[in-house]
């Protein structure tokens, strides 16, 4: 099974992600040696530079002989790492990543997906053999979590029949919490979950919304069937009142 998923630039879909199983090597670069991702671009090398998968992790390998790559965190607030020239098998921690290039005078990008990572229950730590692997590996800090607690808002207060909130409905829901949300940055997210919870839908093929429509069904149903999200979450999201204020206003 695959442990990464590489998002090329301008990546139109998910039959447009490149999955690596743990082991397994991908190339980066202009001239995309052994069917690895091209970048297209003057400024980039010919072989780039090779990422590894390793199960929920990965690793960097710069091969150029002047460049330094910059990995960063979309959602750490600045965090990054850097790869200096030639540094190989650089390991990258974060759950998703930004691949940023240096290439003559421009700044190129790509995206790379662990959504393989899980967390060990600290209560657990002094009991004798292995730890039980966990069903589904959510980090209640990320913004991801924040889209799926609001789409089963209503249905946790009490409403299970409620139809699930639009989009729009959803950056303004998050927006208390999350100032600078799109709905495209929604969307992501719903794509994100939708791989990280390792759904299957119909709907891969339809436009966005129906897409969305239908990944939100599914990530709905799961989250509260196996207990994803909790009512005591809801409070991460701030006030409803407030919320709703903001939209009146």
């Amino acid at each position: 099974m695959h442990s990464i998923i590489v998002v090329p630039p301008a990546c139109a879909g998910p039959h447009d992600q490149i999955r690596i199983a743990t082991g397994d090597r991908l190339t980066f670069g202009r001239a995309a040696v052994g069917g690895g991702l091209a970048i297209a671009h003057e400024g980039v090398p010919r072989a780039a530079g090779e990422i590894t998968a390793h199960l929920a992790f990965w690793l960097l390998s710069n091969l150029s002989e002047d460049q330094t790559y910059v990995v960063e965190n979309p959602e750490g607030a600045g965090e990054h790492i850097k790869v200096a020239p030639g540094r190989v098998d650089a390991p990258v921690p974060f759950e998703f990543s930004r691949v940023v290039l240096p290439a003559a005078g421009d700044l190129l990008a790509f995206d790379v997906w662990a959504p393989r990572h899980s967390f060990r229950s600290v209560a657990r730590s002094g009991l004798a053999g292995d730890l039980t692997a966990p069903a589904f590996a959510l980090d209640r800090t990320k913004r991801y979590f924040a889209v799926l607690t609001a789409l089963c808002e209503p249905r946790l207060r009490g409403e299970p029949h409620a139809p699930l909130p639009a989009v729009e409905q959803l950056v303004e829901r998050l927006r208390p919490v999350w100032p600078t949300v799109t709905r495209s940055a929604v969307y992501w997210n719903i794509d994100y979950l939708a791989v990280k919870l390792r759904l299957r839908t119909d709907a891969d093929g339809c436009g966005t919304a129906r897409r969305a429509n239908g990944k939100k069904d599914s990530l709905v149903s799961l989250a509260l069937r196996f207990d994803l999200v909790h009512e005591g979450d809801l409070a991460a999201l701030g006030a409803l009142g407030a919320a709703r204020s903001e939209v009146a206003g």
